[in-house]
């Protein structure tokens, strides 16, 4: 009986389809991909940030590997356009909490065409009463907030490149 169930469900588990987004991905652009990041030029420093962290998606969930512009098939642009900030929460007349909107737009040019996207990533942070650490929290909030725009763009490309396969998938069936 416990082999039965342990082959019901590995049948279950293997039948369902599932594939993950990096296999989708692969519809949309090849192995190398050349990087190019712009920030506001407020904030400059955030430039490195979003340049590591748009290469270590590259390796982690494109499952490709970053090159010069010249031998990359796909491009990635990514354009920081600056973070807004809104109070949330007030103490003794002073602000406690704040929502960073964090503004990025990307752009890829694949083998499939261009795909383009406005990302608006919101994120609450506190504040604290020091200068310094305020300055630090924003900061980190900024890049929470662009690693979160980061993210919803691999997971939008990686839709596109579902649906690349449907199509592709249509189009093979009616042609049989």
């Amino acid at each position: 009986m416990r082999i039965f169930l342990m082959t019901l469900g590995l049948l279950l588990f293997t039948a369902c389809g599932y594939k993950p987004s990096s296999h989708y991905i692969k519809h949309i652009f090849t192995d190398t991909v050349y990087v190019e990041v712009k920030v506001d030029a407020i904030e400059p420093e955030n430039a490195p940030f979003i340049r590591d962290e748009m290469n270590r998606l590259v390796y982690t969930r494109f499952k490709g590997r970053v090159g010069s512009k010249e031998e990359a098939s796909s491009k990635i642009y990514v354009n920081y356009k600056g973070t807004s900030y809104a109070p949330l929460a007030y103490e003794n007349g002073y602000v406690t909490r704040y929502r960073a909107d964090i503004r990025v737009h990307f752009k890829m040019e694949t083998k499939e065409g261009v795909i383009k996207k406005r990302i608006t990533s919101r994120v609450e942070s506190d504040i604290q009463a020091s200068s310094l650490t305020s300055s630090t929290l924003r900061t980190e909030a900024i890049r929470r907030g662009l690693a979160k725009a980061l993210d919803e763009f691999v997971s939008y490309v990686g839709a596109k490149g579902l649906m690349a396969n449907k199509k592709k998938n249509a189009e093979g069936k009616k042609t049989n």
